[in-house]
């Protein structure tokens, strides 16, 4: 009788049935967290690379023309739509052309309306729209709707004054 029990006992501890499927059990949600927090970091990171090419394409449009203000809008739609007559539609969701400052100053870093030493566009209020809420799976206040805010500064090219 004894034999026999401890035959059964020692047939089940050999068993591995069914053991890969606790370990997937275990190991699934961890799995599935870190594939969504890859992609929700990808996606912030290419929204925010495109939004600084948009800005440098930008900027560099500004820093070559003239200081008048009268390209203000056309550098604001090559943000945010990529062209000068603001057709189509924006690269990032939610992006408008309110979204863009545009900022000059003089040599010693003030704010300035007349002949600027550099150029400045930057992004504004706009927020990352997230793939996966990973705050609200988790019942938590953690959110990755978060600002974007790049920023590029350029020298002003032209020598002569506004007109």
């Amino acid at each position: 009788m004894w034999r026999l029990i401890l035959t059964k006992i020692t047939c089940f501890r050999r068993d591995d049935r069914g053991l890969q499927l606790v370990e997937l059990a275990i190991a699934l949600p961890v799995l599935i967290l870190l594939f969504a927090a890859v992609a929700e970091f990808g996606t912030y990171f290419q929204t925010y690379t495109t939004l600084a090419k948009g800005s440098r394409v930008a900027v560099r449009y500004l820093a070559t023309a003239r200081s008048n203000g009268a390209d203000d809008l056309a550098a604001k739609n090559l943000v945010v739509y990529g062209n000068l007559a603001g057709t189509g539609s924006p690269i990032a969701n939610g992006l408008t052309v309110s979204n863009v400052g545009i900022t000059r100053r003089n040599e010693a870093g003030a704010v300035i309306s007349g002949f600027p030493a550099t150029v400045t566009i930057e992004i504004t209020n706009f927020k990352h729209t997230p793939i996966f809420d990973l705050g609200k799976l988790m019942k938590s206040s953690l959110s990755f709707n978060i600002d974007i805010k790049p920023s590029v500064t350029m020298r002003y090219l032209l020598t002569q004054s506004p007109v």
